[in-house]
């Protein structure tokens, strides 16, 4: 299973100033700790590892490029970064691509978890949750990753999606109830034949 492992949030916080400050120390401490979360986002999303390694390098070498000028990030170095990595992956595809189906079981968590959405996705037969999964757009898709496949909590899914705690709260609730839906329907398809 992926799951992304980035720095708490006063190491983040004194990285960046120390980066926004020149400290060429600082600025390949970030890339080590965020390269691999932000290349198994990418991957996630793009489904190809030598494409991944490459937007990945673009985010970083944009990191790099912000941090000379006046667009470095002010704080939030993992919303920032995983939003410039968003935004590389709109630039290069034109606009927001499905995921891979192929990475369903890469991010449906493998241990028993307390959590009911968990434990209702790892009930199901896989094969309805791919092709339930398919039908979700990519935000429903992004969010169910980054919260359940991640384990990110509200806050760090916000500032990854570039968007407020509570839009994310709605954004996972109509996700879940929307693949409940279509589990529901992929059920009774199989059951009617």
């Amino acid at each position: 299973m992926i799951l992304l492992v980035l720095p708490d949030i006063p190491t983040e916080d004194r990285l960046l100033l120390q980066a926004r400050r020149g400290d060429s120390e600082a600025i390949m401490q970030i890339y080590e700790h965020y390269f691999p979360p932000v290349y198994q986002f990418i991957q996630l999303r793009v489904g190809d590892p030598a494409l991944a390694e490459d937007l990945t390098s673009e985010v970083f070498l944009k990191m790099v490029d912000a941090l000379r000028g006046h667009n470095a990030p002010q704080h939030s170095l993992r919303g920032w970064i995983f939003r410039v990595a968003r935004n590389v992956m709109s630039s290069h595809f034109g606009k927001i691509r499905q995921y891979p189906t192929i990475t369903l079981e890469e991010w449906v968590p493998a241990s028993s978890d307390s959590d009911p959405e968990v434990q209702f996705i790892r009930s199901i037969n896989l094969e309805r949750a791919r092709k339930a999964l398919r039908r979700l757009n990519a935000e429903q898709q992004e969010v169910l990753i980054l919260r359940f496949g991640q384990k990110l909590d509200l806050q760090q899914t916000a500032d990854i999606m570039g968007k407020s705690v509570s839009a994310i709260k709605s954004l996972q609730f109509r996700s879940v109830n929307t693949l409940r839906q279509l589990l529901g329907d992929l059920r009774l398809e199989v059951e009617n034949g």
